[in-house]
């Protein structure tokens, strides 16, 4: 039995409705093989992959389509056996075309011999085990895509006593990570158990939120087998922000423009600890994820297993359909998730949920002025001072918006969610930051 351990309740945050009843008690499903998948090229932060295929070539389930483009770069595969169709452009995720890898099935679904399995992992080389995770194309499967070998790979003046595990899953209707750490138990604790040796740690801590009681309970039975500590937290969104959770879990906080490492930790998503598993004990690169498909629309709400280039339409299909007039089609979270305009969107390593809403439950944001109520500058979980940077960016006023911190808003939405003139603050943070790092990418440019 774990011995409970101290928690400290991080700054702001609020608890909407989360809409997990819809889903959570759905066992996941897995998804039937498609004729065609649409792999997009780039599932990661940091450089894109460069693709190794051309039209017509025969691959197999597994292989390699795109390399690295770079050390901060992950490569990707194919989700099946077939052949490749065309590189083509599709509606990403976050606005715009992306190019995309065109797989057409050829029925069998056979793996390709790629990634050997490495079976007694205890007893292989730490850089052996980095290696695979990146050659397996693993990256945060929370949301933010970053590689995960260049998580596990902190310079040496960074001393890492700390892994901590975010299995919170904070934002309302997912319910993907809440599955998987319940169907998928030893797998989690498994990927947890090698990150924790590759950076040489023993304290792990995996953070999980009490509306999760049955995840608990299947993770408490097995994690000290993997030397993983269990901590149940109370319900707060965003507890899954790893600022946050850090903080939840150690009581030490990461200082303005500062990482992780900066405190001694590593932050690792529980889909991401699954995922490092199945690529050193089976071999299995990254080429589907859990992805819950939910809201009042939609006939079926639940959780599939999809393989990475699945669309949005036939990710709905799979789940009965629509059964609802629909306002919006959401890739993600009702908090921090993007609105869609189109359901050609594919899914891809980090699409935790495909979220539906109508229309009574959807609100409208305008840029009515600023009550100066100072409700959002109480729920900030970062301490900002949303109101007034927000005035600032309407008037772009840039550099007044950088000196008061707008590049460390984590875009969590919690601020426009309790602005009662209804402001688009998170909308006029991210205008913001697009502008100031367009202004940085061009003074850099000039140095050059």
């Amino acid at each position: 039995m774990n011995i409970p351990i101290k928690t400290w309740r991080f700054h702001g945050g609020v608890h909407p409705a989360d809409g997990k009843a819809l889903s959570n008690s759905v066992p996941a499903q897995r998804a039937p093989l498609l004729e065609r998948y649409t792999v997009a090229i780039q599932q990661n932060i940091g450089a894109p992959p460069k693709p190794v295929v051309a039209k017509g070539d025969t691959v197999k389930k597994g292989q390699l389509i795109a390399e690295p483009g770079g050390f901060v770069s992950a490569p990707v595969h194919a989700p099946t056996s077939g052949t490749v169709g065309d590189i083509v452009e599709v509606p990403g995720a976050n606005g715009g075309a992306i190019p995309a890898i065109e797989i057409i099935s050829d029925g069998k679904d056979e793996w390709g011999s790629g990634l050997d399995p490495i079976p007694n992992w205890k007893n292989t080389d730490r850089e052996i085990l980095k290696k695979r995770i990146a050659d397996a194309g693993i990256v945060g499967m929370g949301g933010a895509a970053f590689p995960t070998h260049v998580k596990l790979s902190p310079p040496p003046e960074k001393v890492i006593d700390t892994l901590v595990l975010n299995g919170a899953e904070c934002e309302p209707y997912l319910t993907a990570d809440h599955r998987l750490m319940l169907e998928r138990t030893e797998a989690v604790l498994e990927g947890a158990a090698i990150a924790a040796k590759i950076l040489r740690v023993d304290r792990v801590f995996l953070g999980i939120e009490e509306n999760k009681p049955d995840a608990i309970a299947a993770l408490n039975e097995k994690a000290k087998d993997y030397g993983v500590t269990i901590v149940p937290l109370h319900v707060r969104y965003p507890q899954g922000g790893e600022k946050q959770l850090i903080y939840a879990l150690t009581g030490r906080s990461v200082a303005t423009g500062g990482l992780p490492m900066d405190v001694g930790c590593v932050v690792q998503n529980v889909g991401s600890c699954a995922a490092i598993r199945d690529a050193v004990v089976e071999g299995h690169p990254l080429i589907e994820r859990y992805t819950t498909v939910t809201g009042t629309p939609v006939a079926n709400p639940g959780t599939w297993i999809l393989r990475l280039g699945t669309t949005v339409e036939q990710a709905l299909t799979f789940a009965g359909g629509v059964k609802a007039r629909t306002a919006k089609v959401i890739m993600g979270g009702p908090m921090m998730g993007f609105t869609q305009t189109s359901l050609g969107v594919t899914v891809t390593k980090n699409s935790s949920g495909i979220l539906l809403l109508q229309w009574q439950e959807t609100a409208e944001y305008t840029s009515n002025p600023c009550i100066r109520c100072g409700r959002c500058v109480r729920a900030c979980p970062m301490k900002l001072l949303p109101g007034p940077v927000s005035v600032m960016v309407e008037s772009e006023n840039y550099d007044e918006a950088e000196k008061n911190y707008v590049m460390d808003c984590m875009e969590c939405g919690v601020c426009t969610y309790v602005c009662p003139a209804k402001r688009p603050l998170v909308q006029h943070f991210r205008r913001a930051k697009a502008e100031i790092n367009a202004k940085r990418r061009a003074a850099k440019a000039k140095q050059a």
